[in-house]
């Protein structure tokens, strides 16, 4: 029986791709569809995205397909080709192509089965995911985006929307998605019959809320198709204006694809104009963050004076500092007691004196 799964060290793998000498495209795709048997399912794709050298990450579900990879150029019409004859509704569906990339994005490939492709919280059985709203193309967009009776609503994360948005999109203040939906709801209770556009990365998570938003008794429900990774490959190649500013955050070894020059953030430990993140390097905290330049450097990618100093001691003595503690969701939020926050705050206090 064949190997269905990675048995390589990731290292290893990772220095073997970026030895490669091949161009790669990193390619985002998703459809929501009925699969009856999601492992057998995955199993079959396995096999053949195995032999075509693919590299991501691939959710399976019930309820459709979630997927973002990267593919050798030579083989990017046989990834396609296959894709599309897995299953009748996969046959052209839409492939987001990243708009800034070398293609060095993934090194193993990841399939999983999982309980959903976009974990929700909704345990309402007549919710249909599939009952969405309108998509709309980069130039409607654009059109519909200008009229008083718009409101744009970004469904990421935090730490996304903070480096790069649509102009005047409003935020829903979460991390997570689950928690964003019935926010998102509460949020815009008022405004039903106005025009509501969600976006997001690659049209996966604002499309469920698009659905999601009119099976809460909202009349004009819009998302933007293939989210942030189409709407600016289509308005770049007809030479349409960017609504998008700054950077899209992304789910790979690049954490983020320029998409205007704006800079819309600051780093976390010093203010500076800076929209890179970076996962800091101590081991015992892996915090995701923004940081500038001149603070990689002072704290040797940590993102803090404490994790830089635990970062240098010997392995006995992280292991007993970090005995008992929980880190919980390492990732920098808008928390005003955030441990990062605090200690930015000390630092701006101290520069004004």
């Amino acid at each position: 029986m064949p190997v269905l799964h990675n048995r390589v060290n990731n290292g290893e793998l990772k220095q073997l791709m970026l030895r490669e000498t091949e161009p790669r495209k990193t390619v985002s795709f998703y459809k929501y569809f009925h699969i009856a048997d999601p492992k057998a399912f995955r199993d079959a794709l396995y096999l053949t995205f195995y032999e075509l050298k693919v590299f991501g990450r691939i959710y399976i579900a019930n309820e459709g397909i979630n997927g973002q990879v990267s593919v050798p150029e030579s083989n990017y019409e046989a990834f396609r080709d296959a894709l599309y004859a897995a299953a009748p509704e996969l046959n052209g569906i839409r492939m987001n192509i990243a708009v800034d990339d070398d293609g060095k994005s993934f090194w193993v490939l990841r399939m999983k089965v999982r309980a959903k492709v976009v974990a929700d919280g909704i345990d309402d059985p007549t919710f249909d995911p599939a009952k969405t709203g309108t998509y709309l193309k980069a130039a409607e967009y654009n059109e519909l985006s200008e009229k008083p009776d718009t409101i744009i609503v970004d469904m990421r994360n935090h730490y996304e929307y903070e480096v790069g948005h649509f102009k005047g999109a409003i935020e829903v203040p979460s991390d997570t998605f689950r928690d964003q939906l019935p926010m998102a709801v509460d949020m815009l209770k008022d405004q039903k019959d106005k025009n509501i556009i969600m976006y997001c990365t690659g049209g996966i998570r604002c499309e469920k809320a698009s659905a999601y938003m009119l099976h809460n008794g909202f009349k004009n429900v819009f998302h933007v198709e293939g989210g942030i990774i189409e709407y600016t490959r289509k308005a770049k190649e007809q030479g349409l204006p960017l609504k998008f500013i700054g950077k899209n955050f992304v789910f790979d070894e690049r954490l983020g694809e320029r998409i205007t020059d704006d800079i819309i953030s600051e780093c976390h430990i010093c203010g500076k104009p800076c929209d890179t993140h970076t996962n800091c390097k101590n081991d015992g905290c892996h915090l995701l963050f923004i940081q500038c330049d001149d603070c990689a450097a002072k704290y040797e990618g940590c993102c803090s004076e404490d994790c830089r100093e635990e970062m240098h001691l010997s392995p006995d003595e992280q292991k007993a500092r970090r005995a008992g503690r929980e880190n919980g969701t390492m990732i920098f939020n808008k928390s005003k007691d955030h441990p990062l926050r605090k200690h930015r705050d000390e630092w701006k206090e101290q520069r004004a004196e």
